[in-house]
């Protein structure tokens, strides 16, 4: 039996995490949608993957990664009850949830930490939540 080939998860974790909010009727009933680009005059609520950072898990006998990827919703809502409600439904939708993860195997995801934040640039109503989550892969047997 060979060792199947390192590649990176980033790509494809992000990917599966779209797609595992995407399926979620009930957080799309809540948003205008999940980008990795938003378009321009994008009307609120909706969430954009952000960043991923990759870190190699590997033993003797496998190739695995642990990717923390970084979620961002915005709301133009007075206060924080909208995004921190979307927020919740994230958690519901993902946490200790199974993704099909291309060419890996999915192994955990875990939610990690959540920042409520305020855009101070002009209009100046603008809410944000980022959201880390870490999810654990290993390289698909070929």
């Amino acid at each position: 039996m060979s060792t199947p080939t390192p590649g990176l998860a980033a790509l494809p974790v992000q990917k599966a995490v779209r797609d595992a909010l995407l399926a979620d009727a009930v957080l799309m009933g809540l948003l205008k949608g999940v980008f990795d680009f938003v378009p321009e005059k994008q009307p609120y609520p909706y969430i954009e993957t952000g960043q991923a950072v990759e870190t190699p898990d590997n033993a003797h006998d496998r190739h695995a990664s642990s990717t923390l990827v970084t979620l961002h919703i915005w709301s133009q809502e007075r206060g924080f009850a909208q995004a921190l409600t979307i927020a919740a439904r994230v958690i519901q939708a993902l946490d200790h949830t199974p993704l099909a993860i291309a060419g890996h195997t999915h192994c955990w995801t875990r939610f990690e930490t959540m920042s409520t934040l305020k855009d101070p640039e002009p209009p100046g109503d603008i809410r944000h939540v980022a959201m880390d989550f870490r999810i654990g892969t290993e390289v698909a047997p070929a």
